[in-house]
């Protein structure tokens, strides 16, 4: 059983070959005399015509049946343009029904009506569907350029344990029972961090791989609880270094398959980041920046100003120009309300409009207060001022969140674009106030800047770290950042978290022991290869990328899993529910 083409590769230059073709019926017109069918294989569509003799011989044929056709190439009198194949058909002179097919639950077509659910339940039929197919596609051809572009700088592809030892580094871990040693366990890796650490120290200098990850987190539109990680480590490398291969990286992937030429990305640290956009990953296609207009109520009668900036807290505006009219009274009361959920107390609001002010706070703020706006600002006749007030995470965040949803309804992003940005200088810790301690923000591998190690127990919320992330319209495409490779200072940031060289050992052991035999200084990022194709597929949600996701609870309605064991394979396991 064969095919001499594929389906969609069929053009002008066939026409007057005899070809055999393999597919999916993907839609059947009768006309009269005539019988059109669309057979679709993984490479598209052509378009089959029987006549009335042989059209007997299909008369039963619907919609997902195989078939095997032999016939005739032929220009086609009405061409669809929309087709590669467009120009031509086949006529058909002999049809093999290979199987038959009962009416699928989804109609396999870009639109379809079927709720995800039922589209996940039968996930294998989804497939067919040419926008999931033409993703997955996508999926494989930049992973071929990780390859081979990463081969060609000299990293070495090199594959590291699933079953691993659970170890404090985040998330919470996925757990294997082990059979042999009851009452253990293994963790499922949520990155390969220690063990590339460790091909470094055993002198690798460069490695990569396509890692599969596994977090047990909460889910959302652009996480999954297994996914896949562009994983690069590189030894005697700095800062500058890792971010030319990246760079190089997403240069090639996006020349051969968008045909875009990409720029140099910009780099900012995380303080201006957070300062600018009130988040740090950013969605850069639009501007709308945040303004710290503190100063401009440093002497101000309004208590509510007052009490905030006794508190060190801030006070954050951002102007949305020419749309003072197109926000009524209740459309600001949900925009407050959206800003309540990330903590924001208030969402106060100045409207300009016939040089006069209106809004919320335009009895509360004097004259000359609002005089040092309009030229702070730049307010102009029919903007709207947004003002958020409070500690300064809570402010910036719920402002920056804020501000990407006026981006998204009033349609201020240039969604053909692709925007890169390094964020850099991440906090070194961060503050959990349920244990009352800092702990490492990004891993406690991370270096910190040179100049901040004095910080380390001091100065904690002011201590930066050689952390980086690259976002990509508002996506934390990746992480990464240069790792300690001395072991006092290790063992410093280990106690700087409130983690004894006990502690540490127990948890590290063998990594910690390994630091002891000359570790070259090293560094690389963990690339989210399924973002990456979300981005550029430009879905918004990441199981049209997944051949087979998991819902938002974890769940594979399909295969349904997560299902229950057998009662013998739990006493093997020493288990007991």
């Amino acid at each position: 059983m064969k095919k001499d083409y594929n389906n969609n590769d069929l053009r002008l230059s066939n026409v007057d070959e005899t070809v055999t073709l393999i597919g999916w019926v993907a839609k059947r017109r009768n006309l009269g005399s005539l019988v059109f069918i669309d057979l679709r294989d993984r490479s598209g569509i052509v378009q089959l015509t029987f006549n009335e003799e042989i059209a007997e011989s299909i008369k039963d044929v619907r919609n997902e049946y195989i078939l095997q056709v032999t016939g005739v190439v032929t220009a086609k009198k009405d061409k669809n343009p929309k087709l590669a194949s467009g120009e031509v058909e086949v006529v058909v002179s002999n049809c093999t029904v290979i199987n038959s097919a009962q009416t699928p639950p989804i109609i396999i077509a870009n639109e379809t009506d079927a709720l995800e659910e039922t589209r996940l339940k039968y996930r294998y039929l989804d497939l067919r569907r040419e926008c999931i197919k033409d993703n997955l596609i996508l999926r494989h051809k930049i992973t071929m350029i990780v390859r081979n572009y990463l081969s060609d700088l000299d990293f070495l592809e090199i594959e590291t344990p699933i079953l691993c030892k659970s170890t404090p580094e985040g998330a919470r871990d996925y757990l294997v029972p082990s059979r042999i040693s009851n009452g253990k366990f293994y963790a499922l890796p949520q990155s390969p961090q220690l063990y590339k650490q460790l091909l470094m120290v055993g002198g690798m200098e460069k490695y990569f791989q396509i890692a599969r990850c596994f977090r047990d987190e909460d889910l959302r539109a652009d996480r999954q609880p297994e996914f896949s990680q562009i994983d690069i480590e590189a030894s005697f490398v700095d800062e500058k270094d890792i971010f030319a291969i990246v760079e190089g990286l997403m240069s090639e992937i996006f020349s051969k398959l968008k045909n875009i030429e990409l720029t140099k990305f910009i780099e900012m640290p995380y303080v201006e980041c957070m300062s600018k956009y009130g988040s740090d990953k950013p969605d850069t296609r639009f501007d709308l920046l945040l303004n710290d207009i503190s100063d401009i109520f440093t002497n101000t009668d309004f208590e509510v100003f007052k009490n905030i900036l006794n508190e060190k807290g801030i006070i954050n505006a951002i102007v949305v120009k020419n749309a003072q009219d197109k926000f009524s009274r209740k459309d600001l009361d949900k925009l407050q309300d959206f800003a309540k959920i990330y903590g924001a107390k208030a969402l106060s609001y100045l409207k300009y409009a016939n040089n006069e002010f209106s809004g919320s706070l335009n009895k509360v703020v004097s004259d000359d207060e609002k005089n040092v706006m309009i030229e702070k600002l730049q307010i102009e006749n029919n903007d709207l001022v947004l003002i958020i007030s409070g500690k300064k995470s809570v402010a910036q965040n719920a402002l920056g969140q804020v501000r990407l949803k006026i981006g998204k309804d009033l349609g201020l992003i240039d969604e053909s674009k692709f925007n890169f940005l390094w964020v850099t200088n991440f906090p070194m810790f961060e503050y959990v106030e349920s244990e009352n301690r800092f702990v490492a923000a990004h891993h406690p591998f991370t270096s910190p800047n040179v100049e901040d190690i004095d910080k380390l127990f001091e100065n904690q919320e002011n201590c930066y770290s050689r952390a980086y992330d690259l976002v990509l319209n508002g996506y934390e495409l990746l992480s990464g950042s240069i790792r300690i490779h001395d072991q006092k200072l290790q063992e410093q940031v280990f106690e700087a978290i409130g983690m004894s060289l006990e502690e540490a050992t127990d948890k590290f052991g063998f990594f910690i022991e390994a630091f002891k035999y000359g570790t070259p200084p090293h560094g690389g990022v963990g690339i989210g290869l399924e973002r990456l194709v979300m981005i550029m597929a430009q879905t918004d949600n990441i199981r049209d990328v997944v051949a087979f996701p998991k819902t938002a609870s974890a769940s594979d309605l399909m295969s349904e899993a997560p299902n229950v064991v057998d009662e013998v394979q739990l006493k093997e396991l020493g288990i007991k529910i």
